[in-house]
């Protein structure tokens, strides 16, 4: 990473990645509370601007950075948690009116890891209502505004992470994703967004009985591929299948020559962009550079109309069944007008749905997960648009709109990253291209389910290649984010 003269020590720390951070902490050239000090005060000026945080526990955080025995692989690097995510000693609100500023319940071994990596939570970042919409803009918390163009949406549910570490508050941030959620708004804000594949992580709280609770991976977000490797690393079950090890991160290796199959149509046959095609060319260009067999391949074939009704489906059944949960939890306190307009929709079709379809929407969900994974075995590594446009403008998509709209922009921003989703693959948006107008365009690789390993070889043999860092700098230089 790029370095600058200690006197700055604003600009000095948001040219590092986590990592580099954490090491200058180990070796006593930085202290974590100098760290936590500078960093609050950037959050504080330029927070205001981009509305990436929704809650701060600063005194929880000085506490912990003070700490003489914070160890781990990211030991005083400062850090944000998406406000879905319930960790002991900050709130969280799921960006919902009825619950802004809740005390966290009990924790889980995936927040013990966060604790086990030696980060330093500040607070937690914004996020859609209960993460269902793909774009960050609540009546609680108001628009999260994109850093490149703070008149465009940072996108969702993992808006405030993307924002954060986009606008250089943390080098890098908690995230989840669902059909999309980190990898979305990773293209959308120029960052490296990464879902784990499918039982590869420890346990993150959620009830299992939840219908969708197998899609959803917690990751994070960042500027370097090694941040994200480095994260899975922390949070990865003990005995699965293909750890990965500090030789991954220290020691990068470029992958063996890939057979790399892209294609540029989504599964319904509908066109992106032309920014979102180019940006696919200009990756598939690139990767046969650097040696792999890149071809073009079929959009993978799956019943992707039915499917998307089944994943609405599950998302209200589980909406509705949460509902219930909260009245009896609450009682008269609960009231459904604390919810946002298209909250309230989701759960009210989820109740009206018959108990005795599910058996068949599971197995159309199980057939969907069949197929595309039948279709990763055209090739080692599949390319695609991460997103079929760039960035849309704020207020574009609102939860009051209706719900039958607001269904379909979900299912058309996440119809390229929803797949690996469904299939228990893992995936990553990867941002090697920038449109005419300065907005990032990611690019999305899936690999079969375990072989993030592989995955990783291939980001860190692009980043190398075609260094996105720059672009992240030039964009602070814009917005006068380096003035201390």
């Amino acid at each position: 990473m790029e370095n600058t003269v200690k006197t700055d020590l604003d600009a000095q720390l948001v040219t590092m990645d986590g990592l580099d951070l954490a090491n200058r902490i180990r070796t006593k050239e930085l202290s974590s509370i100098e760290v936590l000090e500078t960093t609050i005060r950037r959050i504080e000026r330029i927070n205001p601007e981009i509305n990436a945080i929704a809650s701060t526990n600063y005194g929880f955080a000085r506490k912990r950075a003070g700490q003489e025995s914070l160890e781990g692989i990211f030991a005083g690097v400062p850090t944000l948690l998406k406000d879905v995510f319930s960790y002991p000693g900050h709130t969280v609100g799921f960006g919902s009116r009825l619950f802004d500023c809740l005390p966290a319940p009990a924790g889980s071994r995936y927040a013990d890891a966060i604790d086990k990596a030696g980060l330093v939570v500040l607070g937690k970042s914004t996020t859609s209502e209960f993460g269902l919409l793909g774009t960050t803009e609540t009546l609680v918390k108001g628009a999260t505004k994109n850093p490149w163009n703070k008149s465009k949406s940072a996108g969702g549910s993992s808006g405030g992470a993307v924002a954060a570490v986009a606008a250089g508050l943390v080098p890098v941030a908690h995230a989840s994703d669902g059909g999309g959620s980190v990898r979305g708004p990773s293209s959308f804000c120029g960052l490296f967004g990464f879902k784990p594949s499918r039982g590869r992580l420890l346990d993150n709280g959620l009830p299992a009985s939840l219908p969708l609770s197998s899609m959803i991976s917690e990751h994070c977000v960042s500027r370097s591929v090694r941040d994200s490797a480095a994260w899975l690393l922390a949070t990865e079950k003990e005995n699965t299948h293909d750890p990965l090890s500090i030789s991954d991160i220290e020691a990068t290796h470029p992958p063996k020559k890939l057979r790399i199959g892209f294609y540029i149509r989504d599964s319904l046959g509908r066109e992106p962009t032309i920014d979102a095609r180019s940006a696919v060319l200009e990756t598939a260009s690139l990767c046969e550079s650097l040696g792999h067999d890149v071809y073009e391949i079929d959009p993978p074939k799956f019943d992707a109309k039915a499917t998307a009704e089944a994943f609405f489906t599950l998302g209200g059944v589980g909406m509705a069944a949460m509902f219930s949960q909260f009245k009896g939890m609450m009682g008269p306190a609960f009231t459904e007008e604390g919810f946002e307009p298209y909250t309230r929709a989701i759960a009210e079709k989820g109740a009206q749905t018959d108990p005795k379809s599910m058996g068949e929407i599971m197995a159309l969900m199980k057939t969907a997960e069949q197929d595309l994974n039948e279709a990763q075995k055209q090739c080692d590594i599949m390319l695609s648009p991460t997103v079929p446009y760039p960035a849309f403008d704020l207020r574009t998509y609102h939860s009051d709109l209706p719900m039958e709209e607001l269904n379909a922009f979900i299912e058309r921003v996440a119809c390229y990253t929803v797949l690996p989703s469904i299939a228990g693959s893992c995936a990553m948006s990867v941002p090697l291209s920038q449109t005419d107008t300065n907005l990032p365009m990611g690019s999305h690789f899936s690999a079969p389910q375990g072989h993030d390993r592989l995955l990783f070889s291939l980001a860190f043999q692009l980043e190398q290649a075609s260094p996105w860092q720059s672009r992240i700098f030039d964009m602070w230089e814009r917005n006068q984010w380096y003035k201390p």
